[in-house]
Formats: structure tokens, sequence, C-alpha cells
């Protein structure tokens, strides 16, 4: 009997590695998301910290307002094309099982 349970918890412990391993990589990505047919770029990271912000010159001679809405869609892409990356790598560790958020794998507190 304990021998099975000892299967058991090997076999929890290597998923919980491979749970926060994935959750790594997916808080050091680098993901992109942009407006305007890319005319601004807004590189996000998984943690949603904006790494980097790219306008295209033409863009500044625009109105104020016009690229006001550009950077706040660009920043809305890359931030539902992190959380998009974030189920996707999830997915492959649950075989398509859907974790709910903020999901602690196994026996965290």
């Amino acid at each position: 009997m304990f021998k099975g349970m000892d299967g058991l918890m090997k076999q929890a412990k290597d998923m919980q590695e491979k749970f926060e391993r994935v959750q790594s990589e997916i808080v050091a990505a680098e993901v992109t998301g942009e407006s305007g047919a890319g005319l601004v770029k807004v590189t996000m990271t998984g943690r949603h910290d904006v790494r980097r912000v790219e306008i295209e010159d033409s863009v500044l001679s625009e109105d104020k307002a016009l690229l006001e809405d550009l950077l706040a869609a660009a920043v809305n892409d890359a931030v539902r094309r992190v959380e998009a990356h974030q189920r996707e790598r999830m997915s492959e560790l649950t075989g398509g099982l859907q974790m709910p958020s903020g999901f602690k794998f196994p026996f965290q507190a």
C-alpha cells in the first residue's frame, strides 16, 4: 500500500515541478500587442509589465487623442495576447483541463 502512495506522491511532486517551471516561463515571456496596423506596438511580460513602446514617426504628427487611442488599443491587445499565451501554456501542462485563476498546484498555500 505504501509503495503505491510513494509513487503517487512522486507523480504529484513531478507535476508540481513542471507547473512551477511553466509558470516561470510564462512570467518571463514577452508578447507584443499592436494597433493601427502596427503603428503602435507595446511589448509586455507575462506579469503584464510593459517593456517597450514603439510608435511610428508618422503617428507623432497626428492628433493627441488619436495617439492616446492607439496606445490604449495596443496595451489592450498586448494584455489579451499575454492572457492567451498563459492559457495556451497551462493547457499544454494540464491536458486542456481549465484551471481556476490563481490556482496553486499541488499542496501550496
